[in-house]
């Protein structure tokens, strides 16, 4: 089972994780056969290896600029629903977004689905 405690703990982890350099973090964060959607209709992104070229080829490296917050605001069993908020530094870009986490008891993620959200 799933806490909020468990949640915010995942969260922090992922966020440090992206702003540090290379993936060799990631097996702390997902299991080895995670799924990561970009969007509810994008295909999954399937396994560690996959994950890994995602990260390398979407973030600008660990000195990126960005603030992130994120709260959790549904638990149930092994799912969280976290509310993230996201405005990157040099382009002022700005997200809300909806992740929807599904974690094991380990509180490594299994699945990971964002729901992305632009004020555009």
């Amino acid at each position: 089972m799933t806490h909020h405690a468990t949640a915010e703990a995942w969260i922090s982890s992922y966020e440090r994780l992206w702003r540090t350099s290379g993936t060799d973090g990631l097996a702390q964060l997902f299991t080895l056969d995670a799924t990561y959607r970009t969007s509810p209709w994008a295909p999954p992104i399937e396994g560690l290896p996959a994950l890994a070229a995602f990260w390398d080829a979407e973030r600008d490296g660990p000195d990126e600029p960005f603030t992130m917050s994120a709260e959790v605001i549904a638990v149930d069993g092994s799912t969280a629903v976290v509310r993230v908020d996201v405005e990157y530094g040099a382009s002022g870009d700005r997200w809300r977004d909806l992740w929807v986490l599904e974690l094991d008891d380990d509180g490594r993620c299994m699945s990971f689905e964002e729901w992305p959200f632009a004020p555009q």
